[in-house]
């Protein structure tokens, strides 16, 4: 599993990285980053506008193979404050080191899903008070989540992340065949069309399920639409 920062690839524009720089800028927090998981390869990219020195370190260490603020806040729905995480282990062993880069371990996470199950994560750091936290979240909350639902829709429409995930490789028959899904035709029907038996479709059909990394046919469906490897229904 990688850790990619998409300022590195190669574009013009850096609309996510304007977000939360924004973020910092205008809601008064010391650092933020986005980030998002490939659904195919469990690969974490996105941006930080934290200092290099730090980033660096952070994946050198391999903290993103298991840093909480990441895999904890994913399974939420609900904005997580990092203040849960005092006691856990594995957070404490990430920020150690992170203090020594000037940043706190004083934080919220703002999860935002979008329509192909992906999820974003939006980070926000400050070192503060306690009563100064408490007042800041209550004041911010709802700018966050916007900004949050703001730099994932960014990204996802950039098409930045399908240069930074090297995007699976369908067969023309693949994606033939799940386009003939997305337009909800059935199996059999698909068979038809292609002169090939139902059985054939549906080799196919596990194939791009597992080169997308699905469960489902649904959920291939709703990735390769997402990654534009196929067109909506």
């Amino acid at each position: 599993m990688k850790l990619i920062d998409l300022a590195a690839v190669d574009h013009t524009e850096k609309s996510a990285a304007d977000v939360i720089n924004a973020v910092c800028e205008e809601l008064g927090f010391d650092y933020a980053s986005y980030a998002t998981f490939n659904p195919v390869k469990g690969d974490v990219q996105g941006y930080a506008n934290y200092p290099d020195e730090w980033k660096i370190h952070y994946g050198s260490q391999g903290f993103h193979h298991f840093d909480p603020t990441l895999y904890q806040s994913v399974l939420s729905i609900a904005p997580v404050d990092w203040g849960r995480f005092d006691q856990d282990e594995k957070f404490n062993a990430v920020f150690r080191d992170a203090h020594d880069f000037g940043i706190s371990s004083r934080g919220l996470t703002v999860p935002v899903r979008g329509p192909y199950g992906e999820c974003g994560l939006l980070n926000v750091t400050r070192d503060c008070s306690d009563s100064e936290w408490d007042k800041l979240k209550k004041h911010v909350m709802g700018d966050l989540q916007l900004a949050a639902v703001q730099a994932h829709d960014t990204v996802m429409q950039s098409g930045l992340l399908a240069k930074a995930l090297y995007l699976p490789t369908l067969s023309t028959r693949e994606q033939e065949i799940l386009q003939w899904v997305a337009d909800g035709k059935s199996q059999q029907d698909i068979g038809d069309i292609l002169s090939i038996s139902h059985r054939t479709v549906e080799v196919h059909m596990r194939s791009g399920r597992e080169k997308l990394g699905a469960l489902t046919t649904s959920q291939a469906i709703g990735r390769a639409i997402g990654l534009g490897l196929i067109a909506p229904g």
